[in-house]
């Protein structure tokens, strides 16, 4: 691909993402939007650094905060994240990403909320009837793919079905994620775009409602690199559609790329603070690496959220 080719699709992506953002900003309605369970975090390691990710993404999680950052993969990789949050309810994520021989590399993500069993209310029995409850589920399945347009300039794509189960009542939808990432060449300095959730309306019975969507832009740099040495700082700006600008700060420190320490911030949040999080890496026979993440972020009168993903190099 010629030069100016990769810099007129470089303009042109840059260009859809930000149309595709004013849009979004222009119908926007404060807490309208529905699916709310896709704006969760995926990765313990990104919530240890306080969601301040897009810009780092360079494992199998990125299917979910930048599918243009999947090039970055050296191989096969797969991961799994489990988040409990109060009243029993359950998040979990999974995700394999598989380069491919005629280039880029294929991901595939499964997203699931089970908000356990809740019970019914009447009005003679205004905290719910006793032994009468009903459940309440969210599922999604993703499709990434992601390469190179030049040595630094990436590009990803994901497709996802979406699909929501209320009792007996469901709705069903489709969303896209398009991400992009320029390294600079300088301390792999990458600054990236990504818009999320960018897909028509869902209908639940009657009711049609918007989905979550939100353009992000970050950026990463290598503060410190000298061998056993590593750390680097990440910063992220996100407009929801149903929400003000939020931003996110992290910070992770790897000690010979094996145990790794992370900080971060979030700003503008309903529920701010400090977070933080731990990670080793260790070879597990001769060409596979074992990962796993810890995090803790203090979610106020709901106390504090552990996040844990355990991630495969094979």
């Amino acid at each position: 691909m010629e030069v100016k080719s990769v810099k007129a699709l470089t303009v042109a992506v840059a260009g859809l993402l930000l149309l595709s953002c004013s849009l979004a900003y222009g119908q926007a309605k404060v807490g309208t939007t529905g699916a709310q369970f896709l704006e969760i975090g995926v990765s313990a390691r990104a919530d240890g650094m306080g969601g301040a990710f897009s810009a780092v993404a360079d494992d199998a999680t990125a299917m979910y905060y930048n599918p243009a950052g999947l090039v970055q993969l050296g191989g096969r990789e797969a991961a799994f994240t489990l988040v409990s949050y109060p009243a029993e309810i359950q998040y979990m994520f999974a995700g394999v990403a598989l380069p491919l021989t005629f280039g880029g590399v294929l991901g595939i993500s499964v997203y699931g909320l089970d908000a356990g069993d809740i019970p019914k209310t009447t009005y003679e029995y205004s905290l719910g009837v006793p032994g009468w409850t009903f459940g309440a589920s969210d599922y999604a399945l993703g499709v990434t793919y992601s390469r190179y347009l030049t040595d630094r300039f990436s590009l990803g794509v994901t497709a996802k079905w979406i699909d929501e189960l209320y009792e007996e009542e469901r709705a069903t939808g489709w969303a896209a994620d398009v991400g992009t990432c320029y390294n600079t060449g300088f301390r792999d300095f990458k600054i990236t775009m990504v818009i999320s959730n960018f897909g028509p309306d869902m209908k639940f019975i009657s009711q049609p409602y918007p989905l979550p969507i939100n353009f992000h832009f970050g950026a990463a740099i290598d503060v410190l690199d000298g061998g056993r040495h590593q750390a680097t700082f990440a910063m992220e700006g996100s407009h929801p559609s149903d929400n003000l600008e939020k931003y996110n700060a992290g910070l992770e420190y790897w000690y010979s790329d094996v145990l790794a320490v992370r900080v971060g911030d979030r700003f503008e949040y309903d529920l701010s603070g400090v977070t933080w999080g731990l990670g080793f890496r260790v070879p597990v026979g001769k060409e596979r690496k074992l990962a796993v993440d810890y995090a803790r972020q203090n979610f106020g009168v709901l106390g504090d959220i552990d996040r844990y993903t355990i991630g495969l190099s094979f």
